[in-house]
C-alpha cells in the first residue's frame, strides 16, 4: 500500500469557526443535535449554519451555500445525504475550509460505484489540503477544549476534562462504549474520534497530533485494518519518547495471511503475527478483547511510570493463590521469589502454620487478624524486587464488617509509589460503595476478576520492559554488504555464497557439473559429503528426493551421483545449475533462521526449532530488525525449545550468541537490500556454546524486473 502525505488536521481539530450544513429545525435531526452540542459545550467559536431551505434556525441565520460561507471557516459537518456529499467536498475546498467531517455512509463499504465515488471525494480533499474526517463516522468530541463535531448526545459533556485518554476508533459505536466504561471507571476521556472509513485522514494521523497534546496522557485506539502501518509504526516512536503509552485492539488476528510465500518462513509469518511482533517491539500495547483494552487503558492511565519487574500477589484465599499461579505462568507475568531477608520480615507477621511466599496467602488468620495486611503488604511494596503488587481478598456481601475489611485492605495500597491494585472476589456480589470510591479516589484501580487484573498486569509491564529495552538498544555496527546477483528465487548455493560474506558460517561445498569434478571435490573436501540438486525451481529439494547425504566413498558418490541425474531427467523442464557437493556437517541443534517482506509492514525475522520441526511445532518467534543482541537472546529463551538450547538430558548449551548474530544479520540484510523478499535459513546447526553455527541450507528470494517474486 503507498503511502501518502500527511495533511494538516489542526484547523479540524481545533477549529475557531465551524459550519453546520444541511441543518433542519427538526430537534431530532442530526444537523439540530450538532448545534445543541456545540450550545451546550459552551463553544466559543464563530458557528455557520448552512441551509437550503431554511433563512435561520432559532435565532442564528442561516447561508444557503457552503459557497457563501465567509473567508476562513476551519471546519464544517456535513449531514447531506452521499449523493450530495462529492459536490459539498469539492465546495468546501473551494472555500479553502481546513477540515471536514462526513457523517454518511454506503461509500467504501457499498463498494462499485460509491468506492469510486470516496475515491474521487479524498482526491478532492488531498488535492486542497482538506483534513477530511470519515465518511461512515460519527465525528470527533474534544473534550479537553470543548469541542463536539458530531450530532451524538454525549455523557458528561459540561465536564471540562484537563487531560486523560484519547480514543480513537474505526467505529463510532466501539469508541462511545470505550469512554463510556472508562468515565465509570473515574478515567477521564480527553477526546473521541470515530475514524469511519479513513478515506483522507487514518487512526496514525489523529494519533500523531494528539500525542502533541498535553492533555494526552494515552492514546486507546480500535481498528480493523492499519491502512498507513509505517506511519502508524513512525508514530509509536514519539509516543515512546513523550511516555504516552498506545493500547491498541485490532480485530482479524484470526484471518489467513494475504499473501502465501514459499518458503517455511512465509508460510508461518501470517499478517497479524508480523504486525504483533513489529508492534510489541515499537512498545504498542496490543490487546485482544474490548474488555482488555478497557483495563489496560485504566492502569496506564493511573500508572504513568510503567512497572518492569513482576509482580508481588496478597491473598486470603489458598484456591486464588493456586489460580494466580497458573495464570501468570499462562501470561508470562513474573512472580519473584522473596529475598531470605524480606521472607523473614514477613514471616514474623505471619502464624507459624502459614508460609512467607510470593503470592502471599495469608488464609482466614486475616478475618480476626485484619492488621496481618498492612504488615505484609507494606514490606512488599518497599521491596525492589517487584514491580507492582495485586491484592486479591474475599469481602462478602456489603456489611460493616465488610466494610471494616475492605477498608484495612485498602489501606496500605494508598500512597503506593507502585501500582497497587485491589481485587474484591465475589463477582456480582454487593461491596460496600465506599470502598470502591475510596480505591478510584486514591487512584487505585478495583477489579472484581483477578484474571482481568492479571492480564492487564501482563500487558502493561511488558510495555514497561519493552521501554527499558527500546532506550538501551544498541545499535549494530554497520556491516559491508555485497552486491547481489540473480533476481527471482536463489539456489541453495548462491545464497549460501551470498550470506557466507555475511559472516554467516556454511560447510564447505563447490558446485560441479559432472561426477569427475563431483569426486574431485569430494577428496577435497573430504568424505562424508552431501550432494544436492542445485535449481532456483526447486526450493525443497528434499520432498523431491534431490538430496543425497552422508556418502562416504567413490561408490557411493556414483550411485547417487546417478540418482540425481534421474531426479533430473523426471523434471525435463527444470533448468538445473549443477550439483552441489557439500561436506557433512556435525550433528547439532537444528533451528530455522528466516526473514521476510511484509508488503505493508515491512521486514521482519523469524527464529525457532528447524528442520522437519519447524512446520510440525511452529515453535517461532518473530522480530523485528533492529534488535540487539540481548534482545534476540531474550526472545530465543521465550521459545518452547528453549530448555534444548540451555542444554539437557546431558546435551550441551548450545552457542545462544552465535544463534542470536545470524538472526541480526539476516534482519540487517532485509533492512539493507530492498530487492530481497524473502531468506530461510533452514536448519541452522547450533552446536555447543563456543563452537559456532552453521546454515546447512539458505534460500533467498528476491524481486524479479516487474516486481513480483518468483513461484
Amino acid at each position: 500500500m503507498a503511502a501518502v502525505p500527511p495533511i494538516d488536521i489542526s484547523r479540524l481539530m481545533r477549529p475557531r469557526s465551524i459550519a453546520i450544513v444541511g441543518i433542519s429545525p427538526e430537534p431530532s435531526s442530526a444537523g439540530f443535535l450538532a448545534l445543541r452540542n456545540l450550545e451546550e459545550f459552551d463553544y466559543r467559536g464563530a458557528i455557520h449554519l448552512v441551509s437550503r431551505n431554511q433563512s435561520n434556525i432559532g435565532d442564528r441565520a442561516c447561508l444557503r451555500a457552503i459557497d457563501d460561507l465567509p473567508d476562513g471557516v476551519d471546519a464544517a459537518m456535513l449531514f447531506l445525504p452521499r449523493v450530495a456529499i462529492e459536490d459539498a467536498v469539492a465546495a468546501c475546498a473551494r472555500r479553502g475550509l481546513g477540515g471536514a467531517v462526513v457523517f454518511a455512509a454506503g461509500f467504501g463499504e457499498a463498494g462499485g460505484e460509491w468506492q469510486a465515488a470516496q475515491e474521487r471525494i479524498a482526491a478532492t480533499a488531498r488535492a486542497a489540503g482538506l483534513a477530511l474526517c470519515g465518511p461512515n463516522c460519527l465525528g470527533i468530541v474534544d473534550f479537553a477544549h470543548g469541542i463536539p463535531l458530531t450530532f451524538t448526545r454525549q455523557i458528561g459533556r459540561r465536564d471540562r476534562v484537563s487531560s486523560g485518554a484519547v480514543v480513537i476508533a474505526q467505529s463510532g459505536g466501539l469508541a462511545s462504549i470505550v469512554r463510556a466504561a472508562l468515565t465509570a471507571k473515574d478515567v477521564a476521556v480527553a477526546c473521541t474520534v470515530s475514524t469511519g472509513n479513513e478515506a483522507v485522514l487514518g487512526l496514525e494521523d489523529y494519533a500523531a497530533y494528539l500525542l502533541e497534546d498535553p492533555s494526552t496522557k494515552v492514546v486507546v485506539a480500535f481498528a480493523e485494518q492499519i491502512r498507513q502501518p509505517q506511519r502508524f509504526l513512525a508514530m509509536a516512536a514519539p509516543a515512546r519518547e513523550l511516555g504516552k503509552p498506545v493500547v491498541l485492539l485490532l480485530s482479524g488476528h484470526s484471518a489467513a495471511a494475504r499473501e502465501s510465500a514459499r518458503s517455511h518462513t512465509g508460510a508461518l509469518a501470517g499478517d497479524y503475527a508480523v504486525i504483533e511482533a513489529l508492534l510489541r517491539h515499537a512498545c504498542v500495547m496490543l490487546v485482544r478483547s474490548l474488555e482488555e483494552l478497557i483495563d489496560v487503558t485504566e492502569l496506564a492511565v493511573r500508572f504513568p511510570s510503567p512497572p518492569s519487574k513482576g509482580l508481588a500477589m496478597v491473598t486470603d484465599s489458598g484456591a486464588i493463590k493456586g489460580l494466580t499461579l497458573d495464570t501468570c505462568e499462562a501470561l508470562g507475568l513474573e512472580l519473584p521469589p522473596l529475598s531470605p531477608d524480606l521472607a523473614a520480615t514477613i514471616q514474623a507477621e505471619l502464624p507459624d502454620f502459614v508460609a512467607a511466599s510470593n503470592p502471599l496467602d495469608l488464609t482466614a488468620q486475616a478475618i480476626t487478624h485484619p492488621e496481618m495486611y498492612a504488615r505484609t503488604i507494606k514490606p512488599l511494596l518497599a521491596d525492589d524486587s517487584f514491580g507492582s503488587l495485586l491484592l486479591t481478598v474475599i469481602i462478602g456481601e456489603a456489611s460493616d464488617f465488610a466494610l471494616a475489611k475492605g477498608k484495612a485492605c485498602l489501606a496500605p495500597l494508598v500512597g503506593s509509589s507502585k501500582p497497587a491494585i485491589l481485587g474484591l472476589l465475589g463477582d456480582e456480589v454487593d461491596v460496600p460503595a465506599s470502598i470502591i470510591s475510596d480505591a478510584r479516589a486514591a487512584g487505585i484501580p478495583f477489579f472484581r476478576s483477578p484474571e482481568r487484573a492479571l492480564r492487564a498486569l501482563a500487558r502493561l509491564t511488558a510495555y514497561g520492559r519493552a521501554l527499558q529495552r527500546a532506550h538501551t538498544r544498541q545499535a549494530m555496527a554497520p556491516m559491508s554488504l555485497p552486491p547481489l546477483t540473480g533476481e527471482g528465487t536463489l539456489t541453495e548455493y548462491a545464497s549460501k555464497a551470498y550470506i557466507a560474506e555475511l559472516g554467516i558460517p556454511i560447510p564447505s561445498g563447490r558446485l560441479v557439473g559432472n561426477l569427475l569434478d563431483a569426486t574431485d571435490a569430494a577428496v577435497t573436501i573430504g568424505f562424508p559429503v552431501a550432494l544436492k540438486l542445485q535449481a532456483a525451481a526447486l526450493p525443497h529439494k528434499s520432498d523431491a528426493g534431490a538430496v543425497m547425504l552422508d556418502i562416504r566413498d567413490d561408490t557411493q558418490l556414483a550411485h547417487a551421483w546417478a540418482k540425481l541425474q534421474q531426479v533430473g531427467s523426471s523434471h525435463p523442464d527444470l533448468a538445473i545449475d549443477g550439483i552441489l557437493v557439500e561436506a557433512m556437517a556435525p550433528r547439532g541443534l537444528e533451528m530455522i533462521v528466516g526473514a521476510r517482506r511484509d508488503r505493508d509492514w515491512g521486514p521482519v525475522t523469524l527464529v525457532g526449532l528447524g528442520g522437519i520441526w519447524t512446520e510440525a511445532l511452529h515453535d517461532v518467534r518473530l522480530l523485528p530488525v533492529g534488535l540487539d543482541l540481548d534482545e534476540i537472546t531474550d526472545e530465543l529463551g521465550k521459545l518452547r525449545a528453549a530448555p534444548l538450547l540451555r542444554g539437557m538430558r546431558g546435551e550441551p548449551a548450545r552457542d545462544v550468541t552465535a544463534l542470536a548474530m545470524v538472526v541480526q544479520r539476516i534482519g540487517a540484510l532485509l533492512a539493507a537490500r530492498p530487492e530481497i523478499q524473502e531468506v530461510d535459513l533452514n536448519p541452522v546447526a547450533v552446536y555447543a556454546v563456543g563452537e559456532g553455527v552453521l546454515a546447512l541450507d539458505a534460500l533467498i528470494v528476491t524481486n524479479t524486473p516487474n516486481g513480483r517474486t518468483t513461484s
